[in-house]
């Protein structure tokens, strides 16, 4: 599914593992990431979250997309910084899921997001 993901790419998100409900990537935050604020955009956080929530979830085979999804931010990061999120299943029932991802920056966790899913079929949206 990685591998068919420009979106990510396009930030420099890299994928370091996957598989059994499980996710690992990185990211470097780049002077176009920060806000008025000089830091990193919420937004940019909340994405490399949730590509380890998508790379986890469709980890197992099924198409698996996102019902929904919140995140917390805990501390700030800025350019330079490199971003590790880490996802992890907690829970599947059906073709429900959640998974809790952790975004951390030199060992410090900078926040925690936790992701619905929703299998949606072997092939995927037509």
């Amino acid at each position: 599914m990685f591998d068919r993901d420009p979106a990510s790419k396009a930030l420099g998100i890299e994928l370091l593992d996957a598989g059994n409900g499980q996710a690992t990537v990185r990211m470097t935050v780049t002077g176009d990431m920060v806000n008025g604020h000089a830091m990193t955009h919420g937004g940019y956080v909340f994405m490399l979250a949730d590509t380890a929530f998508a790379c986890a979830c469709n980890s197992h085979g099924p198409v698996t997309v996102a019902a929904g999804a919140d995140i917390s931010f805990l501390r700030p990061t800025g350019p330079g910084d490199v971003l590790i999120a880490y996802g992890k299943e907690r829970v599947t029932k059906g073709r429900s899921g959640i998974y809790d991802v952790t975004v951390t920056c030199d060992g410090d966790v900078v926040a925690e997001f936790r992701g619905r899913s929703r299998v949606i079929g072997e092939g995927g949206p037509a």
